[in-house]
């Protein structure tokens, strides 16, 4: 991208409550006129009612991939971007709407006697890479503020974005946070994906791991930490552990809706 010229940026959704384009409305006026000193948004539905056309410097997807009708449409907003963001859990890993591939009766329970209408028609959620190719993910639910604004920082000044794979943890010690298990409670950190800062540690409450998990996590150790330090029943912490990551787990779904070569 030539630091010349603004680069075309735009954001679409799909399966999602749409709270990481809101998120990035919080950046605040002041961080959010200068991002736009640097970039132009050609479609943005939280705050426009235009429509990009052409060519797209970079674009943010949000949502995850649940409907196969969704397919062409994702391959259209690929097959005119440079570069595809996974914006949020949901587009990167499938988030928590991921949690409904492990139940059978889900329709009803959430949407009852409309359940059937042909809107609603839906099948695993699944992480955006599953229909397309995705260059970057900027995870989190909602996203990061910080990390959105050093990923489109990077990719303007030709840099590669640097999306870190060590558990959040590190980031507690690195805070002096008191750990959660030696409070009595429960925690995902020690195999979730750091990044975040740890805010949530921080201010007493445990981490879900709304990021994902690092590389290879050791999931079976993660269960029996919940259970025995944690004092959750089995059945909880198998649970629990994959709030976020039902997607990541060992016993996830695996083929739904392959992306296609």
């Amino acid at each position: 991208m030539s630091p010349k010229t603004k680069a075309k940026v735009a954001f679409f959704d799909f399966t999602s409550c749409e709270g990481c384009q809101i998120e990035l409305t919080n950046l605040g006026e002041k961080a959010f006129m200068g991002l736009l000193d640097h970039i132009e948004i050609v479609e943005f539905r939280e705050a426009m009612s235009e429509k990009a056309q052409g060519r797209i410097d970079i674009s943010f997807i949000e949502g995850s991939f649940s409907r196969e009708a969704d397919r062409k449409r994702l391959e259209d907003i690929r097959s005119r971007s440079n570069v595809v963001i996974a914006f949020g859990a949901c587009a990167a890993t499938g988030g928590v709407t991921a949690l409904k591939n492990h139940m059978s009766d889900y329709s009803e329970a959430v949407y009852g006697k409309d359940a059937k209408m042909p809107h609603l028609d839906s099948s695993f959620a699944l992480p955006v890479s599953a229909a397309i190719k995705v260059d970057y993910s900027v995870l989190g639910c909602p996203m990061s503020q910080a990390e959105f604004v050093e990923i489109v920082s990077s990719l303007l000044h030709g840099k590669e974005p640097v999306i870190p794979n060590h558990p959040v943890c590190v980031e507690c010690k690195k805070k002096s946070t008191l750990c959660r298990y030696g409070q009595g409670d429960h925690c995902l950190g020690m195999v979730a994906r750091a990044g975040c800062g740890a805010p949530c540690p921080a201010d007493g409450i445990p981490c879900e791991a709304c990021r994902g998990f690092v590389d290879h996590p050791n999931q079976e150790a993660l269960v029996k930490v919940l259970r025995e330090k944690g004092g959750l029943s089995e059945e909880r912490a198998f649970n629990k552990s994959r709030i976020f990551t039902a997607n990541l787990r060992s016993d996830a779904v695996k083929g739904a809706g392959a992306r296609k070569e």
